[in-house]
């Protein structure tokens, strides 16, 4: 037998590093733009996202990209998996 293995599809954002004060934590601030449906005005709505930085290399700055992960605290459900140059 042989076993089917699916793909799962990653949440993958992108964004600027804001905090790494916390060790092994980065606090990254995500924007995207959305258009008003009525009013067909754009604006930018911004949220911010924990994410694990094992090394602790990313500094407040830095264009990064992350993905999700498994729960490794309350809030912390993201990885950083590279830097955008």
């Amino acid at each position: 037998m042989s076993e089917v293995i699916k793909n799962k599809k990653q949440h993958i954002f992108s964004g600027v590093v804001v905090s790494a004060k916390t060790p092994k934590t980065i606090v990254v601030k995500v924007e995207e733009m959305k258009k008003h449906p009525k009013y067909l005005k754009r604006y930018i709505v911004s949220k911010k996202f924990k994410v694990h930085d094992e090394q602790g290399i990313y500094k407040e700055g830095d264009k990064v990209q992350f993905v999700g992960c498994r729960p490794m605290s309350r809030d912390k459900r993201w990885r950083v998996s590279k830097k955008i140059v």
